[in-house]
């Protein structure tokens, strides 16, 4: 997988593609042995901390979208972290804050008390209830991997995964988070109600005594190895076209988009959105056994990568009309491709 376009991988490539694949297939597993369901969630989350990316998670109240990120967390050997967002958080609440400590000598010196930001994996839990003061506070940590406070700059551990929750239904009191801050997320995975049998299993699971363990499959510099095995994945041409042609298309001053696009989209996704397609789709490819991208692979995270970098206009709103359902539709328009 040296290049990027025709040189076939070597056999240490495929060895720790299988090994990959094989690594995840158990991590599933062990969630599956607390969380019931929630497949194509758990793989986003998985694809997303592959590429090196956040994820934001969108859901009503009780589908144990905290519990899915502990279980991750578990799964993977990883420091955790949890910060409940609220409307009186501040931002030292989140990086940490100097503070004076006398010596035993008694002399006075600023220190450094690190914040629940100095983690592994931070759940930001209804991150849209707090302002945007706060909210802000993360995102030098997720793009930088590092804090700044007090003029000095403090390097967190890698690998290093902000997954945020949002609840969709409870609007008053809450602070929608600005397109900027949405769009350093990799992912917005909508997390959906579970099947009437599952929640069957839900509740006989939950309502025993007998209570699902997780064990750790693999270990942070392990997932170090396997990001960087994600960036030698193979993109061929008529892949990367079809990414262009996605982005492009959804732009409504672009040239080439449909007129229905200048009619439903006010703002549409910038060059963030081909680079975090590109590499999701590169992990998505390892974990579905290939060693190439495919435009199976584009079509199936094209919405959770788009859906919170489109802005539908008024009119398209007032149909009912979102950015899914956008999406869905130019891949409806597009020229096929293998």
């Amino acid at each position: 997988m040296t290049s990027l376009q025709t040189a076939p991988p070597s056999p240490d490539d495929v060895a720790k593609a299988a090994k990959l694949r094989d690594a995840f297939n158990r991590i599933r597993q062990q969630i599956g042995n607390v969380i019931v369901g929630q497949d194509d969630t758990i793989e986003q989350l998985l694809i997303a901390m592959l590429a090196g990316g956040h994820c934001l998670l969108e859901g009503v109240p009780g589908l144990a979208k905290t519990l899915m990120v502990r279980s991750l967390a578990q799964a993977m050997a990883l420091e955790f972290h949890r910060i409940q967002f609220t409307p009186d958080l501040m931002p030292a609440d989140i990086t940490g804050t100097d503070i004076i400590q006398q010596s035993e000598s008694g002399a006075r010196q600023l220190a450094f008390v690190r914040g629940p930001v100095f983690t592994q994996i931070l759940l930001a839990d209804e991150i849209n209830r707090t302002p945007p003061k706060t909210q802000a506070a993360l995102l030098e940590a997720m793009q930088e991997h590092a804090v700044t406070v007090g003029g000095k700059t403090y390097k967190l551990s890698e690998p290093f995964f902000v997954l945020a929750t949002q609840n969709p239904i409870e609007q008053e009191g809450t602070y929608p988070l600005p397109e900027a801050q949405r769009d350093r997320f990799l992912f917005q995975t909508l997390v959906d109600y579970p099947t009437r049998e599952q929640e069957s299993r839900i509740i006989e699971r939950t309502t025993g005594s007998i209570t699902g363990t997780i064990e750790p499959v693999i270990t942070g510099p392990e997932i170090l190895e396997y990001q960087h095995l994600v960036r030698l994945v193979p993109l061929p041409d008529h892949v990367k076209e079809l990414v262009l042609d996605v982005v492009r298309w959804l732009r409504p001053a672009e040239p080439n988009a449909p007129k229905w696009v200048k009619n439903w989209v006010q703002w549409g996704p910038g060059p963030r959105a081909c680079q975090q397609m590109v590499v999701a789709s590169k992990a998505r490819a390892l974990l579905h056994g290939r060693l190439h991208v495919t435009a199976s692979d584009i079509e199936a995270l094209a919405p959770p990568v788009l859906r919170h970098r489109l802005v539908p206009t008024f009119s398209a709103q007032a149909e009912g009309i979102g950015a899914d359902k956008i999406v869905a539709r130019l891949f409806e328009e597009l020229p096929k491709r293998a």
